[in-house]
């Protein structure tokens, strides 16, 4: 063994960092900038030339790091530059760029714009007369919005880390270099590595089992929107369901899953029966861990769901049936502008209602679909008096984050059009028209405008009906030929409440057959001020506060707010450190900052939990804890 003195290592270590230097150096003088930069633009939220270059296939290899928490490798964009522009223009936000090559060989110019507020950075690469592939060697930030890296700690199984991305509305850009704007669709396949304790998971073909190697490939031969590209990583398995079917979870959630969605077959069968043949080959759902911030994600051929539908009863499955009639209503169908919001999600409750129909009944859809009305109703009462704009079907989201558009306006108000329309044809007209119009924009992207212009000329053959189309598209608020939606068993739960309100008695009370809807209904319906004092009798003959049913407990807990009833705190700030879902979280804390104690309370747990939370959720309360104490 041969020691060295001080002086030698530090010469030596000198030596190094000099060569270590000429290498960076020699590095960076291998990257041209961009000559002249063109002038940068946003349209739709992108900064892409999507007008200009028709992105074709983009193949990603990736390496997924645990330990630094980055997704490092390239992305290859297959393009048709067919109006001979000189520059490519991508969308970036969050990563660094280490390389450009054009043609697998050679050396690009390169550039990176300004940052923007929202969009991020756009990427301009030179091209050659010629140039059909760019290959773009990058990696992610450790801060990367898409990007969910989550401890053992932040999972059911407690034992193994998990990832998972949301590409949606415009996060795409902070994983992967591309166009990201729904006009765009491409088809895309890739090779990811990880651990081979893992496994990962991607909107594309997928496999069951993990292999011994930790290399995977997939390949998603539909072309897609880049907010539609998923990927997830961890100790995941997988149980079929059918030949075309089945769910990946955690091991821990994988057979209560699998018994809670034992219907997805049922479901695929009544939304082909209703809008044609699924297109996608298989439909499977990935459970995700709480901290996942939405019920679902229309992922093609792979669904992300929130636990929080795990309800040992199936009483909330109707969240897969709603991914599931995305297949057809924003996966085949897409809104080209993320203006044209309502007609991803319009389309997709108004079929989800129908699926739920065909599976389970009209009472049950009916209810399910009063529920959601009342929730339109408050979202009205809102943003009419806040925003009144954002309660149009069409949308005006010029410098705005696209996630302003995500409301029960889109959704609800939506498919409630559309259910004035069925009523105004008859239903089997209508379907006639939902047919031909899945048909007709298959694997296409569509405008509102364009909507409009398809449904007057497939409906021309009616010229005696005058459907109200501007009303209900261009005009705030819902107009007064909005359909009624009866639920005997909602009013039913209604007159329960009413008497309580108005006896302050539980007398009334009668839960004998009660599903998850009907609680639902009832918190909704108390009044805090006059229940105030049955807090107690109500929670002790029913444990509201320490149900494990997500929806009970969010709408007791905003009762339990309103009525200042503190027996519930211990089991809210639990829920508020467990539950990711903005859903759940946006109401809680919107309640809670109404008074000065309650805001305190609330930023005294948003700081324990928001490292669990997703960007998407935490930037929503972020902003809520930002305005000022109403009182």
């Amino acid at each position: 063994m041969y020691y060295l003195c001080e002086f030698d290592m530090l010469q030596i270590l000198s030596r190094i960092t000099v060569i270590a230097v000429f290498v960076v150096s020699i590095a960076s003088c291998s990257h041209k900038n961009v000559g002249k930069m063109p002038v940068l633009s946003v349209k739709n939220h992108s900064f892409s030339n999507y007008d200009s270059i028709t992105l074709k296939h983009m193949y990603l290899s990736l390496k997924v790091d645990f330990d630094q928490r980055i997704l490092k490798g390239k992305a290859v964009l297959e393009i048709d530059n067919h109006s001979n522009c000189h520059y490519l223009i991508l969308d970036t936000r969050q990563l660094v760029i280490d390389d450009v090559l054009l043609d697998d060989s050679v050396s690009a110019a390169w550039s990176l714009g300004e940052e923007v507020p929202i969009v991020g950075r756009a990427l301009v690469i030179e091209l050659g007369p010629k140039t059909r592939k760019v290959a773009v060697y990058y990696e992610t930030s450790k801060d990367a919005e898409a990007l969910m890296w989550l401890s053992p700690e932040q999972t059911l199984g407690k034992k193994h880390p998990f990832m998972f991305t949301q590409s949606q509305a415009i996060l795409a850009r902070t994983w992967v270099p591309c166009m990201d704007v729904p006009a765009v669709r491409y088809t895309y396949s890739a090779d990811i590595e990880c651990d081979k304790a893992y496994l990962p998971l991607m909107s594309a073909s997928n496999n069951f089992k993990k292999n011994t190697t930790g290399k995977y490939h997939f390949e998603m031969p539909q072309p897609i929107p880049s907010y539609l590209m998923a990927l997830a990583v961890g100790n995941i398995e997988f149980q079929s369901l059918s030949a075309n079917s089945g769910v990946f979870a955690e091991p821990e959630m994988l057979k209560k899953a699998a018994a809670e969605f034992s219907e997805l077959p049922a479901m695929i069968d009544a939304a082909g029966k209703l809008y044609g043949e699924y297109a996608w080959g298989r439909y499977d759902v990935l459970v995700l861990p709480p901290s996942f911030p939405f019920g679902g994600m229309e992922n093609p051929r792979l669904t992300f769901a929130t636990p929080t539908v795990i309800a040992g009863d199936k009483s909330l499955v109707s969240l897969v049936a709603h991914e599931l009639a995305h297949s057809w209503s924003g996966n085949l169908v897409t809104n080209r502008t993320w203006e044209d919001f309502w007609l991803n999600e319009g389309f997709t409750v108004y079929f989800e209602d129908r699926i739920m129909e065909a599976v389970y009944g009209k009472p049950y859809a009916d209810m399910l679909m009063a529920l959601s009305v009342g929730e339109l109703n408050h979202t009205l009462e809102t943003l009419m008096k806040d925003g009144p704009g954002d309660t149009k079907l069409k949308l005006n989201l010029k410098n705005r984050n696209p996630d302003d558009g995500v409301s029960d306006i889109a959704y609800v108000k939506g498919a409630m059009f559309l259910k004035y329309l069925e009523g105004l044809y008859g239903r089997k007209v209508f379907d006639d028209f939902l047919n031909a119009y899945f048909n007709h924009f298959k694997w296409q992207t569509v405008t509102t405008e364009e909507f409009i212009e398809y449904f007057k000329s497939h409906m021309s053959k009616w010229p005696k009906i005058k459907p109200e189309l501007d009303a209900w598209i261009y005009e705030v608020g819902l107009p007064a030929s909005c359909p009624k939606i009866v639920s005997v068993e909602l009013n039913r739960v209604e007159a329960m409440a009413n008497s309580i309100n108005t006896e302050k008695s539980l007398k009334a009370l009668d839960t004998a057959a009660f599903t998850t809807q009907h609680w639902m209904h009832l918190l909704r319906h108390l009044e805090a001020d006059s229940i105030k004092d049955l807090m107690p009798e109500m929670d002790k003959a029913y444990q509201l506060s320490a149900s494990t049913n997500s929806e009970i407990q969010c709408d007791w807990y905003l009762l339990c707010i309103s009525a200042d009833y503190k027996a519930a705190d211990p089991y809210l700030e639990a829920y508020l450190m467990s539950v990711g879902r903005r859903k759940f979280l946006e109401p809680l804390y919107e309640r809670l900052v109404l008074t000065p104690e309650g805001k305190e309370k609330a930023l005294r747990i948003f700081r324990k939990a928001s490292g669990g939370y997703h960007a998407v959720s935490r930037n929503t309360i972020k902003e809520i804890l930002a305005r000022t104490t109403v009182k």
